[in-house]
């Protein structure tokens, strides 16, 4: 028995050590739940500024359960409502996490007890996700207001039968592979076939005078019939694109090309729904359901103006009450949202081949009309109905469609403005005017900032980071006079086209000041080089070979967010005439008033005060960028937004002591304080 006796011991240390791996693996597993907890508090904090609880309540946020990533409503309904009556489950779209609300307290700590950490497959999917969840005290959701239709849009469901549309399908062969006579293509994210006329996608046109042969199916003439006599279009279409859609493919935003085609332009879609993105040039966005046999028509505004395209996904957000079946647009209410998996979709799209130029009212986006505009740049202004006009579409817009990239750029405080708000009193009232993406307004906590801008898209980004800005006017600052201990004004009056309105844009800082309150403005320098010392700019050029490569495939404003503050897009209203010339603080600028404003070489000194900056949009297409025209390309173009995400920026680089000559041109000011910092002259002011 003694000989066995060892052996049991042994057992019993090998079934203890087992145990205790287990129970390792088990606190390991823990830890790693915490740990995923935690950062998920704060990444709902960082992005939505909604605290979680440290106690149970009867709401919880779970993190890796959105829409944002592969989560749909039905399938998270079955999985919380297994532990109580859920109240409500706000879904916000393209989010990573969702909020779910119980009857009860106990029932929201019955799902958290049983949920956190627990692993679960997306049904939609097959992938494998790990839920990890939160208490909140409340849950605070601004769904978007209903938005409308774009002008001239109209969507007509069932416009046809399902065994119409079964025919119409069977008509289209795709198995002969590319052919001649329909000019058949199988392009990287669809398959075409076009009819009638071939639309070439390497200068976006069709050639007039080479018809293919054979025409347009004649299956499509009896839905032509119909169109015409509905009022839906008005000649009947000569060409006819087919293309074909699998899940996760798409169309990119484009406007079609005005010389080529006529008004209307109609779209049949067959087999499946999907959601089609517009977009205005101010950067308004519509989603917009295109159920399945629904006839989609684009006329005046909306086939002109605005871009159209289909985002590369296999899941569209959708109205959950609706199933995707109903028209109109998406609208972000986070109570009725889910994913709706997309399939096969074919749309038949019919235009009308235009034989003469296109007159239509939006010269900015027309080929036709651009024809003459492309070739002459804006010119200095000579009042303030051209300052404004110059200012609206060579600062406003353009901030208004590089926001997002322009605020990707934008996370590197400066030091000396840092300094500058920390050493201010606690409890200061501080305004950025000109605040951009707002990354000045979370400096010093112990402060009360409020951020402006002109730009709506920069306001929202704020806004999203939860801190407090709005959009005004740089010089109708909707706050009381004297209401500040502080303001700043960072790399915004450089945009303004007149020393007119340069001048009415301190005097607003001026205005919002109280007595003995203090300013930081900071304005380009023309000076580029100062005390035989390279601004950043300028030393970015000599860069190395992935800096230069950098620079040439749309990247080249980033190393300028360490130069450029933080650029904006503020306005302005005449003010008072400033008698100065910079030519007598000996500026080397050429006089442009009475010619063309130059477009400014990245990277190089500059030649002229007053000039058009380009803004190389990040992720254009190479190949086309290299190719693209130095002409102008305004906002809203086709060149801007398909052919070379290129856009220009009105600036007024400062000569030495022209900032300070401006601030003391102003009797109630006085000067505190005036210095040069990598590439910028800046001034700090106090009211008197």
């Amino acid at each position: 028995m003694h000989f066995r006796f060892p052996k049991l011991l042994l057992q019993i240390t090998s079934m203890e050590l087992k145990t205790s791996k287990e129970h390792l693996k088990v606190q390991k597993m823990k830890k790693k739940v915490l740990r995923k907890q935690v950062r998920a508090q704060h990444t709902l904090m960082r992005h939505e500024g909604i605290e979680c609880s440290s106690h149970a309540t009867q709401s919880l946020v779970i993190a890796n359960a959105g829409l944002g990533n592969g989560m749909g409503r039905h399938q998270l309904l079955r999985i919380v409502g297994e532990y109580g009556l859920v109240e409500t489950l706000l879904m916000p779209p393209s989010k990573p996490y969702s909020f779910v609300k119980y009857g009860t307290t106990e029932e929201a700590k019955k799902a958290f007890d049983a949920l956190n950490g627990k692993e679960v497959t997306l049904e939609d999917c097959g992938q494998n996700i790990v839920l990890y969840i939160n208490f909140l005290e409340k849950v605070f959701w601004k769904n978007a207001v209903p938005t409308s239709l774009p002008p001239g849009l109209m969507v007509i469901e069932k416009v046809i039968s399902p065994e119409e549309e079964r025919r119409i399908l069977e008509s289209i062969d795709w198995i002969g592979g590319e052919d001649t006579q329909n000019a058949q293509k199988t392009l990287k994210h669809r398959r075409v076939k076009h009819f009638g006329y071939e639309f070439r996608y390497d200068n976006n046109n069709v050639d007039k005078d080479k018809p293919l042969p054979g025409g347009l199916p004649e299956i499509c003439d009896p839905f032509l019939e119909k169109c015409l006599k509905q009022g839906y279009i008005k000649h009947k279409p000569d060409q006819l694109t087919v293309n074909q859609y699998e899940p996760g493919q798409g169309i990119p935003p484009h406007i079609d090309t005005h010389s080529a085609f006529e008004d209307e332009i109609i779209s049949l879609s067959l087999g499946a729904e999907i959601v089609m993105d517009f977009k205005h040039p101010d950067g308004h966005t519509v989603a917009i359901m295109l159920p399945r046999c629904s006839l989609l028509v684009m006329a005046g505004e909306s086939r002109y103006l605005w871009t159209h395209g289909i985002t590369p996904r296999k899941y569209d957000v959708i109205q959950a009450s609706e199933l995707g079946q109903k028209v109109g647009t998406i609208t972000a209410d986070a109570g009725d949202l889910t994913l709706n998996r997309r399939e096969t979709r074919t749309s038949f799209t019919f235009r009308k081949v235009r034989r003469s130029p296109c007159n239509c009212i939006y010269p900015s986006v027309c080929d036709s009309q651009k024809g003459q505009q492309s070739r002459v740049q804006p010119s200095f202004p000579h009042n303030e109905m051209e300052a404004s006009k110059l200012e609206q579409e060579y600062v406003h817009r353009v901030y208004e469609e590089i926001a997002p990239h322009f605020s990707s750029t934008r996370h590197s405080p400066w030091p000396q403005i840092v300094e500058f708000l920390r050493s201010l009193p606690k409890g200061s009232i501080v305004a950025d005017v000109g605040c951009g993406n707002g990354k000045y307004l979370g400096i010093n906590e112990d402060l009360y900032m409020v951020g402006c801008d002109r730009s709506k898209n920069l306001v929202d980004i704020c806004g999203e980071k939860n801190l407090e800005a709005f959009v005004c006017d740089a010089l109708s600052v909707p706050m009381r006079s004297g209401s500040c201990d502080a303001c700043i004004s960072i790399a915004v009056i450089h945009h303004f086209s007149t020393a007119e309105r340069r001048l009415a844009t301190i005097r607003e800082l001026v205005r919002l000041l109280r007595p003995g309150g203090t300013a930081l403005i900071y304005v380009w320098a023309m000076e580029q080089e100062y005390k035989n010392q390279k601004s950043k700019y300028l030393k970015e050029k000599n860069g190395s070979k992935d800096k230069e490569e950098e620079i040439n495939t749309g990247m080249a404003q980033r190393p300028l967010s360490d130069q450029l503050p933080d650029s904006s897009s503020q306005d302005s209203v005449c003010s008072e005439r400033l008698l100065s010339d910079p030519k007598d603080k000996g500026c080397d600028a050429k006089p442009i008033a009475d010619s063309a404003l130059p477009i400014h070489t990245n990277r190089t000194s500059f030649h002229s005060q007053d000039l058009l900056v380009p803004w190389h949009l990040k992720g254009g297409p190479k190949k086309k960028r290299e190719s693209m025209d130095t002409g102008l390309f305004p906002v809203g173009s086709k060149e801007s937004q398909e052919l070379s995400p290129v856009f220009h920026r009105y600036y007024h680089v400062f000569c030495e002591g022209e900032l300070e000559a401006v601030c003391r041109s102003l009797d109630c000011v006085r000067v505190q304080r005036s210095y040069y910092d990598q590439g910028n002259w800046c001034v700090v002011l106090e009211k008197l």
